[in-house]
């Protein structure tokens, strides 16, 4: 199998801006919902978004709704997140997830999955 690699993380003070990507293979890219999940220090993993395939049908969790945009390039099998408007409690570490057949927001809907990509949003 080939693994999903998150990069674009970093250290940005709160209101500020950043967009993570998740590099893929066509074979674990391809015809599949892709999501992010973030996981922070001593809490469960939870979800953040998830995009369908044709980039028409998304879903968001209510704490980044409105601030957080998903979208992929299925030509360059890329997976993006843009986070805008950051707050101190988005600090955590950022999961790239793909392989579900739904716009699951449940770890276990995923086959594949990053290393993570650590981002700190500072007061």
């Amino acid at each position: 199998q080939v693994p999903l690699v998150e990069s674009g993380g970093g250290l940005v003070q709160a209101g500020g801006s950043l967009r993570l990507s998740c590099a893929a293979s066509q074979r674990t890219f391809s015809g599949y919902v892709m999501g992010w999940f973030r996981q922070a220090p001593g809490k469960e993993r939870e979800f953040v978004a998830s995009v369908a395939w044709s980039g028409g049908a998304t879903n968001y969790a209510d704490s980044v709704k409105g601030r957080f945009i998903i979208s992929r390039d299925n030509a360059k099998s890329t997976l993006y997140l843009q986070m805008n408007s950051l707050k101190p409690e988005d600090t955590a570490v950022y999961y790239c997830a793909g392989g579900s057949a739904v716009l699951a927001t449940w770890s276990t809907s995923y086959r594949y999955w990053g290393q993570g990509t650590q981002v700190t949003v500072s007061s």
